[in-house]
């Protein structure tokens, strides 16, 4: 990201956020066809139902891609949970506005992370792809990225879960519904602005994402990298679960 650019960011995130880019986003997050997924996540669905009624295949990878290189960090900490010599490892590039993102976080991440990453088989990465123009999930990374360590999956989490009510307001004020959810999280208007107008911040996440464009093939979100396999799309927990345990 160039020093102009930055500075429109700058100008962008603290004047306010245009609701246009929120909607590209919300709509376009992937280039894969829609399918039924709409800008208000799903409730959770049982799993004790879904597992005696759906026997899952198992998902087929877009490409292969350089694990080893994956899993190198980028310019940011990287948010993973979990142990790092499991034997199934995801990285998730995900943006905030993105409708399939907050689908597969509602109704799929939880009960993934339960069964597999608190039990040692997976490590999960989640890394930050907020399309060029959207400042809204450039923004929501940031304020993310401002919170603690112990509060960043939960701060994603909830803004994930209610994304309508922020990222597309009744109002049309999507940067004053973000600043009242982040108040739920600790933030005052001060630490507010001024983790929107850290310029270095802001070029940083960008940088996580042009890496992931660049060097391995992410077009679209959610896109997770598997065991040196990239995946594109929302996953169900039973698809998820299929294709993690071919793997051990």
């Amino acid at each position: 990201m160039s020093t102009s650019e930055l500075s429109i960011t700058k100008r962008r995130l603290l004047g306010g956020i245009a609701i246009a880019a929120v909607g590209l986003a919300l709509t376009a997050c992937s280039d894969a066809e829609e399918k039924a997924a709409s800008a208000e996540p799903k409730p959770a669905v049982s799993n004790e139902t879904t597992a005696s009624t759906t026997s899952a295949e198992i998902p087929t990878a877009d490409r292969d891609v350089d694990m080893e290189e994956a899993l190198k960090p980028g310019p940011l900490k990287e948010m993973a949970l979990g142990d790092p010599n499991a034997p199934v490892k995801i990285i998730e590039y995900m943006s905030m506005t993105c409708s399939h993102c907050a689908n597969f976080h509602v109704r799929t991440f939880d009960e993934i992370k339960t069964r597999y990453v608190d039990t040692g088989k997976v490590y999960f990465v989640v890394r930050e792809f907020p399309f060029p123009q959207d400042t809204a999930s450039l923004a929501a990374f940031m304020l993310a990225r401002c919170t603690t360590e112990e509060r960043y999956f939960p701060f994603v989490s909830t803004l994930l879960k209610q994304q309508s009510a922020w990222a597309a307001p009744a109002d049309g004020d999507v940067r004053n519904a973000m600043l009242q959810m982040s108040k739920l999280a600790g933030f005052t208007q001060e630490s507010f602005d001024a983790c929107l107008t850290n310029a270095q911040l802001a070029g940083d996440v960008s940088a996580v994402r042009d890496r992931g464009a660049q060097e391995f093939g992410i077009q679209s979100t959610p896109t997770f990298l598997i065991n040196g396999k990239a995946y594109s799309g929302d996953m169900s927990v039973d698809s998820m679960s299929a294709l993690i345990d071919s793997m051990l």
